[in-house]
């Protein structure tokens, strides 16, 4: 039997996952459950060991470059949650200063500064 097979089917699922188009009202699904995937995948990577058949060995070279994409999609995913982020930053800050414009202002009107020591 071989013990790659399962590995390389759950990377397989986890790169059609990221395949998919993911925007802002699926993405918390979307991670979920390719984070089950990734937690289900890391048991079966624990229990295999060596020595490996040759399609096993075969297998698990296909999956290094899988393995690869799916990095490569994570991080677009990071980085456009990142920016969205930043953006709702950026909204709050500038709604925040259109609703009190004077907020931030410091007046000197009615001081005096005794220029003396």
């Amino acid at each position: 039997m071989n013990r790659i097979m399962p590995i390389y089917q759950l990377t397989e699922r986890m790169q059609q996952l990221l395949s998919q188009d993911i925007d802002s009202h699926n993405r918390e699904e979307v991670i979920s459950t390719f984070q089950k995937l990734m937690e289900e995948r890391g048991k079966l990577l624990e229990a295999i060991a060596p020595p490996y058949t040759e399609d096993e060995d075969k297998l698990g070279k296909a999956v290094v470059p899988m393995n690869q994409d799916i990095e490569q999609k994570i991080k677009f995913i990071f980085f456009a949650l990142k920016n969205e982020m930043k953006q709702v930053q950026q909204q709050k800050k500038s709604t925040s200063s259109y609703s009190n414009p004077y907020k931030n202002m410091q007046s000197m009107d009615g001081m005096f500064l005794d220029q003396k020591k």
